[in-house]
């Protein structure tokens, strides 16, 4: 099934990213297209990949760094944009573990650290920068790949959450689910690590038991942030993660974006905040811990978000953790990959199908019959096209408009169709079919104005009719 952006996520990525309804729609289908291209030239470019990163205001550039010229045809060849560097990923990674064991303690400055991938370096956030170029320049660390940046970047762990899902353990600790998950027989959840350790009692608001920590990197790991929650029988971790807006959004799979990509936490409370993934490969220093592998990003940070799921498109991204910052003032949040809480419990990710929110969908698999208009094309993976004609059409009075899509039937195939009218200053969506199959249908009763058709492929290639009826 393809993308199913839920109420709430594609305004508050308008508002974050100062963006219109369209160019959000666009964006997320970019990063959908180029995020296979990414996964493809990572793999084929081995020891040389040095990094990769979206471009542009709606993402529609990829960016593939690598050490060796000779790689440039390649990742032409694949539709991204290659830059040549000097060092590899690997060698970036190597150091930042030796900026690691130097930066140790807080009064040595530097609690973020993360590979920049853009400027081929370890960068370095600190409050103290003198201090910390001292303390590096006398480690074992590479100088010349590391950056110091003089930061008020304070991290914190976000206790007394509310996230995705609102628990509590004990009187005074309140976090978030994060996402689905089963193990075996067993059906629960995954959060962060410093909501709970081993044995903790997971409750609802009015102390009703949800069930009961399986596991936890608190305290037994330093290292890392996250857990798991096994919830009683009478309770169905069926939300793969909660909208912020009063329903379920769905998670199609937990495939990594790419840096640049834009990624969203939803919250019952104080709804969805979006932003991009600053960096990956970040090490922060909280007062209580250090991390590594985390995930850095600018979705503004707010003191109830820890433990919510982190989602880019609609791949799970990870749990937060901590952040700095705050909604008002701007700040920066940092999540814990779920593929690692994946792999190390031997967990797996409760994913969703696509759901059917058009006014009047009725049989997806009858012919498109009974519409005196019709539109044809060919449309590729991960494209949108307007029809008619690329243009529009307009409606002199009320009425019903009503459209059929017709398009290659089979699994490997999902078109989905808008109806968009223009208010004045953009165009809005006003009825959308949006099922996990090739073909679709609408039924809108509008008043006069200016409408037209938006056909996008979430899944598949192929040649599609579209039949419509117009007041």
């Amino acid at each position: 099934a393809g993308l199913r952006p839920p109420p709430g996520m594609i305004q508050a990525l308008q508002r974050d990213l100062y963006l219109t309804e369209e160019q959000a729609h666009t964006r997320l289908l970019n990063e959908i297209r180029l995020t296979e291209v990414e996964a493809n030239l990572r793999k084929e470019l081995g020891a040389e990949f040095s990094g990769s990163w979206f471009s542009g205001g709606l993402a529609q550039t990829l960016v593939v760094a690598t050490t060796d010229r000779e790689n440039v045809s390649r990742i032409t060849a694949q539709g991204a944009q290659a830059e040549i560097v000097s060092r590899s990923l690997t060698e970036l990674e190597e150091t930042i573990r030796e900026v690691d064991k130097a930066l140790s303690t807080e009064s040595q400055g530097g609690l973020v650290r993360y590979i920049d991938v853009r400027s081929n370096t370890v960068v370095v956030l600190s409050d103290a920068p003198s201090t910390t170029k001292d303390v590096i320049m006398a480690s074992a660390a590479n100088k010349v790949a590391v950056r110091v940046v003089p930061s008020v970047e304070r991290p914190r762990l976000m206790f007394g959450a509310v996230g995705g899902l609102t628990y509590y353990n004990g009187p005074k600790t309140r976090c978030s689910v994060g996402f689905s998950v089963t193990k075996g027989t067993k059906k629960g959840f995954v959060t962060a690590g410093h909501c709970g350790k081993a044995g903790d009692i997971a409750t609802d608001a009015i102390g009703n038991v949800l069930g009961t920590f399986q596991a936890s990197t608190v305290p037994d790991s330093p290292r890392g942030n996250f857990a798991w929650v096994a919830m009683n029988d009478n309770w169905t971790p069926d939300l793969s993660a909660n909208n912020g807006a009063r329903g379920t959004m769905s998670v199609a799979g937990s495939r990594e974006a790419v840096e640049g990509a834009s990624v969203c936490q939803p919250s019952p409370t104080t709804g969805w905040h979006c932003g991009t993934i600053l960096q990956r490969k970040t090490s922060i220093t909280y007062p209580q811990k250090t991390l590594v592998d985390q995930v850095r990003t600018s979705v503004c940070a707010e003191s109830s978000d820890s433990g919510g799921p982190f989602i880019a498109a609609d791949q799970a991204q990870g749990v937060a953790s901590g952040g700095s910052g705050d909604c008002v003032s701007g700040g920066f949040t940092y999540f814990q990959p779920v593929n690692e809480i994946l792999t190390t419990y031997d967990l797996t990710l409760v994913t969703t199908t696509g759901t059917d929110n058009q006014d009047d969908q009725g049989d997806l698999q009858a012919p498109c019959t009974d519409h005196p208009k019709a539109a044809t094309g060919t449309l590729s993976n991960g494209r949108s096209v307007y029809q008619p004609n690329n243009r529009s059409y307009r409606s002199t009075t009320a009425g019903v408009h009503a459209a059929c899509l017709d398009a290659n039937d089979g699994v490997d195939f999902d078109f989905d169709l808008d109806l968009q009218k223009w208010d004045g200053r953009s165009w809005a969506t006003v009825a959308t079919s949006d099922s996990p199959n090739a073909d679709e249908k609408i039924s809108y009763t509008g008043t006069a104005g200016d409408y037209r058709y938006r056909v996008t492929s979430f899944l598949g290639t192929g040649p599609y009719t579209l039949k419509y009826t117009t007041p």
